[in-house]
């Protein structure tokens, strides 16, 4: 058996070699899946500004869709990990199995739903014209692509509970690379041969890439010792099972989608600011997203960590953990922060040459740059409340920052205040700065009920 197929007890040895074995691979994979979608965009942007803004708000929507699939890993993750520090083989086998189960079903269901009201959400942020009819194709197109990624975003929330985090890294190295194969011949073609697809020919490349990576993390899962001799009745769907992983995803699933909901909330407040606000809106998200990899690797890793040692009772290694997150999080914004104020404009011209989308993304990435630490922690209280079993908490906190605090703010801004862009932007970094403070007061709230506190010594110390 390979080391990325060993089981990891999370629960002994050092945190800090746990996070490097678990957030450095975590990160990689996501540093390629970022730049799976900076390939997208790029080629996007060889089409039209028109087809970039479109790729943005398509993009959107089907992240909406894809919730489903976060919560689901995160539900794994916390289910499995926390049956696996209490030493209950059988019962992480069982929850495996059910969660795989659970994927497939919930991938129907929201291909079904997904036809109906992906173009309304489309339209609700998008004025007529041909960028709302490439984001509504692009949309259409991706709705196939659900079962790959629910299922790899669920399997992978199996694999990370175990300490495995390698697989999905690998699946979206390899997926990384077939997309900037696919990408040209879906879209030119093949001289002589076929015409191609167009802008739709994007889509349909992360059809084929993901669910690729999907068949390569199941694959990898039925690999395991603890899913030997598993026999097809286990599959079957277990109502007490489905509602204990429906009780953990759903409250993280609708934290996604009221986080993303918040986007096309942005969305609709920068359409009154032209097409190349949107344009740029899009691409400075992919520029900030790279540059929070690595936290979202750190932070991801701090939930199996976390989920572990709480099932087995070790309350002083749940806070060694999120501590360690934190300081090891603040070195790394410590780096991307002056990255993002000074090198903003050069990252935006990598992908456009239009001087008004390169200025309005400039603008949104100075701002963004003073609030990615919040970020950080705000990340890290997700992993710990999910962890512990509370996650309807990361729901109440992102009903209140992305539900609320986006749009209220924004309209004082821009609405009261009369602000240009920049209004749009002080309004998320309002909303996400007092979302933060809240977050904090959840977070010491819920510590002190489960393992006696954030901010508690250890025993025997001074």
């Amino acid at each position: 058996m390979s080391s990325a197929d060993r089981d990891v007890d999370l629960t002994e040895g050092s945190i800090g070699g746990h996070f490097r074995a678990l957030a450095i691979p975590a990160a990689i994979g996501m540093v390629f899946s970022t730049l799976y979608n900076v390939v997208d965009i790029w080629f996007a942007g060889l089409i039209s500004t028109e087809a970039q803004a479109g790729l943005a708000i398509g993009f959107q929507a089907f992240f909406i869709t894809m919730a489903v699939g976060f919560g689901l890993g995160s539900a794994m993750g916390a289910l499995v990990g926390n049956a696996r520090g209490r030493r209950e083989s059988a019962e992480a086998r069982a929850l495996a199995a059910q969660g795989i189960s659970y994927g497939a079903i919930a991938s129907l269901i929201l291909m079904f739903a997904a036809v109906w009201f992906g173009p309304l959400l489309i339209s609700l942020v998008s004025e007529p014209g041909g960028y709302r009819d490439a984001g509504t194709q692009y949309f259409k197109w991706l709705i196939f692509a659900l079962p790959g990624f629910l299922l790899a975003y669920g399997g992978n929330g199996i694999l990370q509970a175990r300490g495995n985090s390698v697989t999905l890294q690998r699946g979206l190295i390899a997926a990384f690379f077939a997309n900037i194969i696919l990408n040209p011949i879906l879209i030119y073609g093949v001289p002589g041969i076929w015409n191609g697809m167009g802008f739709n020919g994007i889509a349909l490349s992360t059809v084929l890439s993901q669910t690729g990576v999907m068949i390569y993390v199941l694959s990898r899962i039925f690999g395991r010792d603890m899913m030997q001799g598993l026999r097809r009745s286990e599959f079957m769907p277990d109502a007490v099972k489905f509602k204990e992983i429906t009780a953990q995803m759903l409250p993280t699933s609708f934290a996604i989608v009221v986080m993303f909901a918040g986007g096309f909330v942005v969305q609709f407040a920068l359409k009154d600011f032209g097409e190349h606000a949107l344009a740029a809106y899009g691409i400075a998200l992919r520029v900030e997203q790279i540059l929070l990899l690595p936290v979202l690797g750190m932070t991801g890793a701090l939930l199996p960590i976390a989920a572990q040692n709480f099932g087995a009772g070790h309350a002083d290694r749940v806070r060694d953990a999120v501590f360690f997150c934190w300081k090891l999080g603040f070195l790394l914004m410590a780096i991307a922060c002056p990255m993002l104020w000074f090198g903003g404009g050069f990252a935006m011209s990598l992908f456009t040459d239009n001087a008004e989308v390169i200025r309005v993304g400039q603008s949104y990435l100075r701002v963004d740059g003073f609030i990615l630490p919040i970020y950080m922690m705000l990340f890290a209280i997700n992993s710990l409340l999910q962890a512990l079993k509370r996650p309807i908490w990361t729901l109440w906190i992102g009903i209140y920052r992305q539900g609320f605090g986006v749009a209220f703010f924004i309209w004082i801004y821009v609405g009261i205040l009369n602000f240009s862009v920049w209004g749009v932007w002080f309004g998320i970094a309002t909303s996400v700065l007092t979302g933060w403070i809240l977050a904090m007061i959840v977070a010491e709230r819920v510590a002190r009920l489960e393992i006696g506190g954030l901010w508690v010594a250890k025993v025997g110390s001074k």
